[in-house]
């Protein structure tokens, strides 16, 4: 029997599910759908929480099957040609480096590019709050032996002179120690997506040349930063040799990364890729719906970031919301609210298709694209009634 991809949508649900009945268990579908609801989404769906605007499982496989239908060449086999080669081309012009690498993860993207950047000298210094530090189960340790030593606990960044302390301390220690690497997360999860400013990422470029020192970029949320001051993303990832970029953060895609860097350097990638486990039989799941939302990504979020303003200007305006901005902020914004305020807000948000997070009074509002789909008024008249 021949099955189209709209039938195999269809019938492998039924498929799996009669699995689980011939063991005489609930299904998989069952058991999910009893631990988490399913929250349902639309077009006209504003999710004020998350980078990136909310799709469902329903949603995101009819997203696939037209992506495919209108991209001939889109599979690839081993993570070569098709769909991903395309968007590794795409992502290494957009970042300014001769090539670029899909990685299924990002604590793959992270792990591979500090043991390269590393080499023999496994001493890397980074911030102590980062993803790479907190958030990886130790897999640059246990997997490569690198010894990342953490600064600046509790904040964003550690300062020049900080990291021009550690890399001091290393070099001319009892037993001196050759640092290999300096990775640096921007935006940083941990802080409500605050960033590190350009001129204090050129000031540590140019202290790790000094040093002969790599440096990498945990770049996993950059694009959010597409229209904040100063910011312009070739030139910020022209002082790091390595960057790595998510692809399911704000790209639409189910999983993924990217990581760029010199030709010789991301060749290296793909072989630790397979070394670890990550050279998956298809990437093109992943790469198509990022390769679709690329072109005019900044030019979109720039003005999703408008918006954004528009609408928390207009809640300050009309009184009992009272913002509190993130120092060098990414993409949220915390929004105090009076308790007057709140009283049916949260209802009367839910009824007008606005997604929000509010805890104790305070909303973390963050802007992505979906707050494109309804004019500012609408959204702001459901917020003040």
């Amino acid at each position: 029997m021949t099955l189209s991809r709209r039938g195999f949508l269809t019938a492998a649900p039924a498929a799996i599910a009669g699995i689980g009945l011939m063991q005489g268990a609930p299904s998989l579908f069952a058991q999910g759908a009893a631990k988490r609801p399913a929250i349902a989404s639309t077009s006209r769906t504003v999710a004020l929480v998350g980078d990136s605007a909310p799709l469902t499982p329903l949603e995101t496989a009819r997203q696939l099957v037209q992506l495919v239908e209108t991209h001939a060449l889109a599979d690839d086999n081993y993570l070569e040609e098709g769909a991903v080669d395309a968007l590794e081309k795409a992502m290494a012009v957009m970042l300014g480096k001769p090539d670029a690498a899909f990685m299924p993860t990002g604590t793959l993207a992270n792990h591979v590019a500090v043991r390269l950047l590393c080499g023999e000298n496994r001493h890397a210094l980074v911030q102590h709050d980062s993803h790479l530090y907190l958030d990886e189960s130790d897999t640059t340790q246990l997997l490569s032996g690198i010894n990342l030593v953490p600064l600046a606990a509790g904040k964003v960044m550690p300062g020049h002179d900080e990291i021009a302390a550690a890399i001091d301390e290393a070099e001319h220690g009892h037993y001196p120690l050759k640092v290999g690497a300096i990775s640096i997360e921007s935006p940083v999860r941990r802080h409500d997506g605050a960033s590190v400013s350009f001129d204090q990422l050129q000031r540590i470029s140019v202290l790790a040349k000094q040093h002969g020192i790599g440096m990498h970029w945990d770049g996993a949320r950059s694009l959010l930063l597409s229209g904040t001051q100063g910011f312009d993303l070739r030139r910020t990832s022209a002082l790091f040799d390595t960057v790595y970029v998510s692809l399911y953060k704000y790209l639409g895609a189910p999983f993924g990364a990217i990581l760029a860097g010199d030709r010789q350097s991301i060749a290296k990638a793909r072989e630790l890729r397979h070394v670890f486990g990550g050279l998956i039989k298809r990437g093109w799941q992943a790469a198509l719906p990022a390769l679709d939302a690329l072109p005019g990504f900044a030019g979109r979020f720039i003005q999703a970031r408008a918006h954004g303003e528009q609408l928390l200007a207009g809640l300050q305006s009309a009184g009992g919301f009272t913002l509190q901005r993130i120092p060098d902020a990414s993409n949220i914004c915390m929004v105090q609210i009076a308790p007057a305020r709140l009283s049916g807000l949260e209802k009367r948000l839910a009824a007008a298709d606005i997604r929000v997070h509010i805890k104790d009074g305070q909303m973390m509002f963050f802007t992505n694209e979906s707050i494109l789909r309804r004019p500012v008024d609408q959204l702001l008249k459901a917020f003040v009634g």
